[in-house]
């Protein structure tokens, strides 16, 4: 093969013009081979547009691909809609140009380039171009950016609703670098709030929007909220002097920590109100506790602490009520199930176990409780207020159940559990009835009873009885 030819050829293939005729009348088989190696296929059509002779190059074309197309019309080859370019390609003399054109074949769709230049008598050469890699590779194109304009477009309606969401927020919030204390960002109520604009707000200091009295606090509370996951609230003045109560929220982005930071106005008088009931309750002599719906505990007073024994408020937190109030299964359950019922419960008897007590001991200290539920369906809580039993139920120890409470049980406790919470209620008014007549000579109850004195005494002390004979002589 001449190098020459084949250089000269396998370039001007790029050339949107071509004036091959004359090479090829001229040296035909060097010409054809040089074409051959640059092309995919290449057909000699006759004047009247059939094919008379194709070769097939060193492609990806196969001789399937191009099967039954010798002698046929070229035209027909093409799928209906590429036809009208095959006429473009059979009439492009003056001017070459390459022509993209879709065939059927065996695998279905066969897109090849096309390329007509004018033969001796009429005939003319085709040079075509496989364009199936080309295809896929355009296709995959076209559907990365559409999936690229797809995830362009949620973003910026994603954006669009995040920013609307955080404008539209009645509460002010700020974003502000964690390291620098500098705004990033601010909404609408923050810009209300702090009468600036949004242009004068970026890059300003948190710190020098708070009153002066408040700076350092402000400094100290945000150090601390970056360092732990508490989210406050925390109480602070700005500039005006008006009070709100600061949440924050840590999070990353950039590679850079800031802090989205919630602020709610607080109404002086509501809010010295809530500070002063706290602190009362807090200083209430009469221990207080409160609880979720489930019953477990979410705070308590110091009073209740040393009721119960504890030392740090965070020890009750979490803790279910029944752990410290009342004997489980029996009056406990009719307390809870009367404040589900009524949402109010007033002067309950029943008794409180020191917190390192084991949570089945059923001795304790006799108390009172009253209790009341607050909130929605959604969020209910309780409240117990707890004060020592009156003296006489203080001075039996443990308390039996009133009649009344034990009728409340059928239902909501098995009935050999009632029985027994009877038996121990009849067996200790008895035993009080013979103690009196006796005017408390204990020799003389257990006689009235029926009982050995041995066994009397054990019953005293299962009811909690022994201090009522204390001032009484005992006759042997």
């Amino acid at each position: 093969m001449d190098a020459n030819y084949f250089s000269s050829i396998n370039a001007l293939l790029g050339d949107d013009m071509i004036d091959l005729a004359a090479l090829v009348a001229s040296r035909p088989d060097t010409a054809l081979a040089a074409v051959l190696a640059a092309a995919d296929l290449v057909l000699v059509v006759d004047p009247d547009g059939r094919i008379q002779d194709l070769q097939i190059g060193s492609g990806d074309i196969s001789p399937d691909d191009v099967a039954g197309w010798r002698g046929q019309y070229w035209a027909e080859t093409a799928l209906a809609a590429s036809q009208n370019q095959i006429t473009a390609l059979l009439g492009d003399d003056a001017a070459p140009v390459w022509h993209d054109v879709s065939h059927g074949s065996r695998d279905g769709e066969l897109p090849l380039k096309w390329l007509s230049l004018p033969l001796p008598e009429g005939c003319r050469l085709a040079i075509a171009r496989d364009r199936r890699a080309a295809a896929t590779l355009e296709q995959r194109l076209a559907r990365a950016q559409q999936v690229n304009e797809r995830d362009a477009m949620r973003l910026r309606q994603l954006e669009a609703r995040q920013r609307l969401l955080f404008d539209s927020a009645e509460e002010a919030m700020f974003i502000i670098d964690a390291a620098t204390r500098r705004v990033a960002d601010a909404n609408l109520a923050a810009r209300r709030a702090t009468g600036l604009s949004a242009s004068a707000l970026i890059g300003h200091g948190f710190a020098a929007l708070v009153h002066p009295n408040d700076h350092d606090a402000t400094l100290a509370a945000l150090g601390a909220l970056t360092a732990s996951d508490q989210p406050g609230p925390v109480r602070l003045r700005l500039a005006d002097g008006k009070a709100w109560a600061l949440s924050a929220t840590l999070f990353r982005q950039d590679r850079d920590t800031r802090l989205l930071l919630r602020m709610s106005p607080l109404d002086s008088v509501t809010d010295h109100f809530r500070e002063h009931l706290a602190d009362g309750l807090e200083r209430l002599p009469d221990a207080f506790v409160v609880t979720d719906d489930q019953f477990d505990i979410v705070a308590g007073n110091g009073a209740f602490l040393d009721l119960v024994g504890l030392a740090r408020h965070k020890d009750l937190v979490g803790q279910p009520i029944g752990r410290f109030v009342g004997r489980p299964g029996l009056d406990l359950g009719v307390l809870l199930a009367a404040l589900r019922q009524h949402g109010l419960v007033r002067g309950f008897t029943t008794l409180v176990r020191p917190g390192h007590a084991h949570p089945n001991v059923g001795e304790g200290e006799a108390v009172e409780v009253s209790a009341v539920s607050s909130g929605d369906a959604h969020e209910r809580h309780h409240g117990f207020a707890i004060r020592p039993a009156p003296r006489a139920a203080a001075t039996a120890g443990q308390p039996a159940l009133s009649i009344s409470q034990l009728t409340d049980m059928v239902g909501r406790v098995p009935l050999k559990e009632i029985v027994r919470e009877s038996t121990d209620l009849i067996e200790r008014m008895c035993i009080e009835a013979a103690l009196i007549y006796s005017a408390d000579n204990r020799a003389s109850a257990a006689e009235i009873l029926g009982l050995s004195r041995q066994s009397l005494y054990s019953k005293l002390h299962r009811h909690g009885l022994g201090n009522l004979g204390e001032n009484s002589a005992d006759i042997d």
